[in-house]
């Protein structure tokens, strides 16, 4: 491929592609998470009731998880810019096929995660309208909370992945080593 204006617009996609991931991942997702722990810490010293222990604990562990979900995908990105990047300029043709697969990949696993996070929005509205016990409705509470959390984050990242696959695949075609 030479530097085209599609090997240029490849460029672009792959920087847009991770960059929106990365800020996605430190500045929405690790924010969210620590601002749970914190929540669910207070929650848990300030408020000794049954339902404020019911929000506090999947707000303490999803908060734990979003926490190292954001770190690891924030601060592994640059590293997977340039493998992506060195793997495009060694072998243009296998380097944008590897992405192209990871990325199907990665667009398989979106129904699992849309799956996940109706669960959770069933399962807190059937926890907060059908259950007697405040601890109960609490936990269903903070699990629409997370179910809306997740199915944002989800959307705005498998949004982010159509154009940067349509454009690895119109490479992927005429690629040849850059100049």
């Amino acid at each position: 491929m030479s530097r085209s204006t599609s090997y240029i617009e490849l460029l672009e996609a792959i920087q847009i592609y991770f960059q929106g991931e990365k800020f996605e991942a430190l500045v929405f997702i690790l924010p969210i998470g620590l601002l749970s722990i914190v929540f669910s810490i207070w929650l848990l010293t300030d408020n000794p009731g049954s339902f404020a222990k019911g929000v506090a604990i999947p707000f303490l562990i999803l908060g734990l998880l979003m926490t190292t979900v954001g770190s690891v995908v924030g601060f592994r990105t640059p590293s997977q810019v340039s493998a992506v990047m060195k793997a495009i300029e060694v072998d243009a043709q296998t380097g944008i096929q590897a992405e192209v697969q990871r990325m199907i990949k990665v667009n398989k696993a979106w129904p699992t995660y849309l799956a996940i996070w109706a669960l959770f929005g069933i399962a807190g509205l059937l926890l907060r309208f059908a259950a007697n016990a405040d601890f109960y409705q609490g936990i269903g509470i903070a699990l629409v909370f997370f179910a809306g959390i997740g199915l944002l984050i989800d959307g705005f990242a498998e949004r982010r992945t159509h154009p940067y696959v349509d454009t690895l695949k119109a490479n992927a075609e005429t690629s040849e080593a850059p100049r």
